[in-house]
């Protein structure tokens, strides 16, 4: 079956991806408690003739659709969970709250996870033509991106490892295909317990927990004189032991994160806050019970995969935006100061730079109708994602494609606003289809995979560390990007 003809059977169903992404952002479901949206996937997708497995790896929100037989197998990533304090009216060009103090898909999973699925049955049509044996793709559904690391307890369980190579993507304000590294992360939680007791009649009989908690944070301050450039702790301080000040505080707790390039490093790091936080309850006389919460590893680049999602997006027919869609593009980014050029050309070659100026008339369009030039890099950001732990166990990739207005901060309302227009429905819609010319070209040339799996072999040889304990379960707390 040829590309267009795949095309044309996305193009036919977008009204079934359109309405997962509506629904998906209705139900805004934070990280592994995203039931509904769950279930929903696992309708549609036995509605598309796939086999679902559900409860992967003992997440209870994590599930695969599989189709096909025998080789390559393909995987194909999404994620689903929203952002908490984030809910916003749909096509609002103003903060205006939908459910006061709920959630919202700051980071835009309702789309990911439709624009994935758009792939799946596209590839799913090109297999099934194409006869038994032809090979097999899986859809991951993977939960907790933003706060328990679905993915990360997906891997420790080696799942990702029965794949010939992984394609995912993210929506973002430019048509990209992303390389480089970012930070592995650790997230841990301390929690003190001590003596209540009477402030100013018996202070000495009181123990004070937030007194630990304290000293932890100034001991971790004096930390960050001696750990590498590139690590970086966080914290916030989950429960101070309540109101009164009159009360020595009884319990009280922090979370921490911790991220270094790569997983040994976050751990060693990790170590040293562990003994602050042993001295911390020493120096108070409180007893300490620590939590592990999750962790990720950082993203291993594959230029060969890389490559081939730049091709088909540079092959692929890019959305035309209306009149209207301009409009709101354009009103709902005066709402916020943008600090770079799309694709953050600006830290690329010096010809990317000026192409991308030119195209994007120096940052000020709003909705970005272009392919950003490929770059391959190593460069490490600093934010965290458990896209990492896959691409430690098979050839990873993504791409990312116009689902919000130029320059729009991460994680905002103003995202959460647009993720349910004809804008991101564009988006969603040219993201399933370069997934699935990608796709469809793995399985028609196994040179390509070939070449991914000895980059890859190189790239990994000091083999995968996974960042989650042993013990651990999954745990909805906390954020990671």
């Amino acid at each position: 079956m040829e590309k267009s003809k795949v095309f044309e059977i996305i193009e036919a169903k977008q009204d079934v991806f359109n309405d997962v992404n509506d629904k998906i952002w209705e139900f805004a479901e934070l990280s592994l408690m995203e039931y509904k949206s769950m279930e929903l996937y696992v309708k549609v997708l036995k509605e598309q003739g796939f086999a679902v497995e559900t409860n992967i790896a003992g997440v209870p929100t994590a599930f695969t659709g599989t189709y096909g037989s025998g080789k390559p197998v393909i995987g194909i990533l999404a994620e689903y969970d929203a952002l908490s304090g984030l809910s916003q009216e749909a096509g609002v060009a103003e903060r205006k709250e939908l459910v006061p103090g709920g959630s919202g898909h700051g980071c835009g999973h309702n789309a990911l996870g439709a624009g994935s699925l758009a792939a799946a049955i596209g590839i799913k049509a090109y297999l099934e033509a194409r006869g038994e044996g032809s090979g097999t793709v899986i859809f991951y559904g993977c939960p907790g991106e933003e706060g328990g690391a679905g993915k990360a307890f997906m891997a420790r369980e080696g799942v990702f490892y029965a794949l010939d190579a992984a394609l995912t993507w993210h929506p973002g304000d430019a048509n990209i295909v992303s390389s480089g590294t970012c930070n592995s992360s650790i997230q841990v939680e301390y929690k003190f317990t001590g003596v209540a007791s009477h402030a100013a009649g018996s202070p000495e009989h009181g123990r004070s927990a937030l007194d630990a908690v304290e000293l932890m944070n100034i001991g971790v301050q004096f930390l960050r004189e001696h750990m590498p450039d590139s690590a970086r702790v966080h914290y916030a301080i989950t429960d101070a032991g309540g109101n009164s000040p009159n009360v020595v505080q009884p319990t009280a707790q922090v979370l921490y994160m911790v991220r270094s390039k790569k997983v040994k490093e976050a751990l060693a790091l990790l170590q040293r806050v562990d003994n602050i936080s042993k001295g911390a309850a020493l120096m108070t006389d409180t007893q300490i019970t620590r939590r592990f919460i999750d962790g990720t590893a950082n993203t291993v680049p594959n230029k060969t995969l890389e490559e081939l999602l730049q091709k088909n997006l540079e092959q692929a027919e890019l959305p035309v935006y209306t009149a209207e869609e301009k409009a709101f593009a354009d009103k709902l980014k005066t709402t916020y100061e943008t600090h770079h050029l799309p694709g953050h050309a600006e830290e690329k070659t010096p010809e990317i730079m000026e192409y991308v100026k030119a195209q994007s008339n120096n940052g000020a369009k709003s909705l970005n109708d272009f392919v950003i030039p490929y770059m391959y890099s190593e460069k490490q950001g600093m934010g965290s994602t458990d896209v990492g732990d896959v691409s430690w166990q098979t050839p990873t990739a993504q791409l990312g494609t116009v689902v919000f207005a130029s320059g729009t901060p991460g994680h905002s309302w103003q995202n959460v606003a647009i993720g349910k227009t004809s804008i991101a429905h564009k988006g969603i819609l040219l993201a399933g289809k370069v997934l699935a010319a990608a796709a469809i070209d793995l399985y028609e040339n196994p040179e390509i995979i070939k070449a991914a799996k000895a980059e890859h072999a190189k790239a990994t040889e000091e083999g995968y560390t996974c960042p989650i304990e042993k013990d651990a379960v999954p745990t909805a707390v906390g954020g990671k990007m």
